[in-house]
């Protein structure tokens, strides 16, 4: 077997512990720093979340407060739809806001009176959902594709079909009845702007990306995500009542925060932003590894140091054992090392010396007594086996009826409830206890009650089969571990066997003693052994209370009667 010398020992250890002490800082510093890092990353896209839905939902409420005014203009309310002068104040106000793709009134029957530029004009849009809802109020609705004007306006440059926001008001007359429907289509890209300009003013780090959700969780921009559902993306019932925050998942850091409408548009956004999180992370993760590498450096020059100091503390030592192995060897001209500065290195090779001179000495007086001292060896060895022999019976055995006692008992309880669980193979439990055996204590005293239970040891053991466990649990109360149910003989028939065998013997003295026996079998619900020890012992009162002299289990009663 290879050993190291001391210097080897010592320059491992320290240079190890130092290895180890700077790792450990090292995991924990990158761990803290990994958590900050999160925290801090996720706090940002918070920020940035919070301000692209505020100014998202400041347009929205602009846009919708523009047509709802306009709606209720003085030249509208007369109820004459077909006055020119509304359709020039539409044009005005397309012409201020180059997101609106179209604007127009429709009566009340759904049929388009005047429009910007014509379009739509005299065509029907009773059925579409901003004119339905308009005549009930303020509208503001989910992105969707141009049905009616996709043939009447110029495609997107890069071929993606035209998107369009609704937003609609009710057109009341003089006498408050609703007479028609303001109605505006903006640009769905105008909105995405309004987020792609939020996000990159907050000058968030690279790989961030911005989202729109609606109320069902489901994607709305960009458009290679349109109409998924992204996990960790909030939905209405997730959001509600919930302070805004970040979370962590699916390899991204993701922060979601609703756009602020009115209430009476119906419409329920959400400016989710979010980053990969191996980008968020990656200041902690470069830190962790300069942390690893300055742990490698320093525990080498730790080492390099630690081996110095060993070859200085060693050298005197490997010195001091060469001349020992000298001398073990028998050697002549023994040379010890002499002055050395460390005092205790000085004291052990002047006790060395004068030891070799006495064990010299006395090597022949120890060949002499060594065959006496083989004999008294022996001796000993053999006193020591047979005393280790009679601590063991005593440690596990009851030193007046020689059965196992009750330690042992708990140990082997434990493991046939661990068998039990692995294997399924159940075991029984009996509980023995002596009838009336105060009585005979009071009546023939204490020593004739102890033969009586050596006797119900000796019977219990005859009575049962060489794989059971016989022990005293306590008082006159034994245990019987049954391992084995084998079919005939189950637990209720050894018991009744053992009842019956003490019921029909003589007992010195006494006469007749009869006992009281309760089973219990393991089942798969006991949690531990204490369960089953509780039910044998239910079972053994419940003996006791029948009458005495009685084997009682969970399936039958078994007495003398």
């Amino acid at each position: 077997m290879f050993k190291a010398s001391l210097r080897s020992h010592l320059t491992l250890w320290f240079a190890g512990l130092s290895l180890l002490t700077l790792l450990s800082v090292g995991f924990y510093v990158g761990h803290i720093a990994t958590a900050q890092m999160r925290q801090a990353s996720g706090n940002a896209l918070l920020s940035t979340a919070k301000s692209a839905a505020e100014l998202l939902g400041a347009q929205l409420h602009e846009r919708q407060l523009e047509v709802s005014l306009l709606s209720r203009a003085p030249l509208l309310k007369r109820g004459n739809l077909d006055d020119p002068d509304i359709l020039t104040s539409m044009e005005l106000r397309t012409q201020s806001r180059a997101e609106y793709a179209w604007m127009g009134v429709a009566d009340s029957d759904g049929r388009v009176r005047q429009a910007v530029n014509n379009l739509l004009v005299n065509q029907s849009v009773q059925q579409r959902p901003w004119f339905q809802a308009g005549l009930r109020g303020d509208y503001t609705g989910d992105p969707h594709e141009a049905v009616l004007l996709a043939k009447l306006l110029p495609g997107s440059p890069d071929g993606e079909p035209l998107r369009f926001i609704d937003f609609a008001a009710p057109i009341r007359n003089n006498q408050g009845e609703v007479v028609g429907v303001l109605g505006a289509h903006a640009h769905w890209s105008w909105v995405t702007k309004i987020v792609d300009a939020a996000v990159l003013q907050k000058g968030t780090t690279p790989e961030v990306e911005a989202l729109i959700v609606d109320n069902d969780g489901k994607v709305l921009y960009p458009e290679q995500l349109a109409g998924e559902q992204l996990p960790n993306l909030p939905t209405a019932s997730q959001q509600s009542g919930a302070t805004p925050g970040w979370t962590v998942g699916n390899g991204y850091l993701t922060s979601a925060v609703a756009v602020p409408t009115p209430s009476s548009t119906g419409l329920a956004w959400y400016i989710a932003v979010r980053q990969p999180l191996d980008i968020a992370l990656q200041p902690a993760r470069v830190l962790f590894y300069k942390l690893l590498l300055l742990g490698v450096l320093a525990a080498v020059i730790f080492g390099l140091v630690a081996y110095y100091l060993a070859l200085y503390l060693s050298r005197p030592i490997e010195q001091l054992a060469r001349a020992a192995k000298q001398v073990g060897e028998q050697q002549p001209n023994v040379v010890f090392p002499q002055d050395h500065p460390v005092l205790e290195i000085a004291q052990l090779v002047s006790s060395i010396e004068g030891m070799t001179q006495s064990l010299l000495g006395k090597e022949r007086e120890l060949q002499e007594a060594n065959t006496s001292l083989e004999a008294t060896v022996a001796q000993r060895t053999a006193a020591l086996t047979q005393a280790n022999a009679d601590l063991l019976k005593l440690a596990t055995h009851d030193a007046l009826t020689g059965v196992f006692n009750r330690r042992r008992f708990d140990e082997k309880l434990a493991e046939c409830s661990l068998l039990f669980q692995r294997t399924g193979r159940t075991f029984a439990l009996l509980f023995i206890d002596a009838d009336h055996f105060k009585r005979i204590n009071d009546t023939y005293g204490h020593a004739t009650g102890d033969d009586v239970l050596v006797q119900l040891a000796q019977l219990i053991q005859r009575n049962t089969r060489a794989t059971d466990f016989v022990a005293r649990f306590g008082g006159e109360e034994f245990a019987v571990l049954l391992p084995e149910l084998e079919e005939p003989e189950s637990p209720e028939v050894v018991a009744e066997k053992i009842r019956a065998a003490i019921a029909q013997a003589q007992f010195a003295a006494v006469g007749q003693v009869t006992v009281s026996i309760g089973v219990g079998v393991a089942e798969l619900s006991d949690s531990n052994a204490s369960a089953l020890i509780k039910r044998a012992d239910e079972r053994l009162y419940q003996a006791k209370a029948a009458g005495r002299n009685r084997v009682f289990s969970t399936t039958q009663t078994l007495s003398a009667d």
